[in-house]
């Protein structure tokens, strides 16, 4: 007889870290900020998840990325939920996705509505280029002394 493994909220938790967002695959779906919660209860578990922003094209990958994340661990019983109130906001990225948004090329939110600098050469000297960028959450700016293009990642 084979013996039932106990799942935590914690390991569930765990293993998300390790589904990358399919738009930009260095950051987590926790880092994003998109997994709102884990419930487990015995051997089902329920995540709730909520859209970058209403009609997200990504939330149907980042949805089947989950199940097939936690069917790998084990875990066959998997209900996901989205919530859409409150609505997602920047402020509930990590400090590590967004450390891992700069390294990727990828200027992160910044309260003031634009880059702090460049994420290539790290200047301040920067200038937008477009309000609309490769997808609707980030904007196109430009480093005027690298001038390299870079997104950004819009607050919202």
């Amino acid at each position: 007889m084979v013996e039932a493994v106990s799942i935590s909220e914690a390991q569930v938790w765990n293993w998300l870290e390790d589904v990358p967002d399919p738009e930009i695959p260095v950051i987590s779906v926790v880092d994003l900020g998109v997994i709102r919660n884990v419930d487990v209860r015995g051997d089902d578990v329920t995540v709730t998840i909520t859209p970058t922003y209403s009609g997200c094209p990504a939330m149907s990958m980042i949805s089947l990325d989950i199940e097939l994340a936690l069917a790998r661990k084990g875990v066959n019983k998997v209900a996901l939920k989205t919530q859409l109130a409150p609505a997602w906001t920047t402020d509930w990225m990590s400090s590590k996705g967004r450390a891992r948004l700069e390294d990727y090329g990828i200027a992160p939110p910044q309260p003031a509505g634009g880059p702090k600098r460049c994420p290539h050469c790290k200047s301040a000297n920067v200038q937008r280029v477009s309000q609309f960028g490769s997808t609707a959450c980030k904007a196109q700016w430009r480093c005027n002394d690298c001038l390299e293009p870079f997104d950004y990642f819009k607050c919202l």
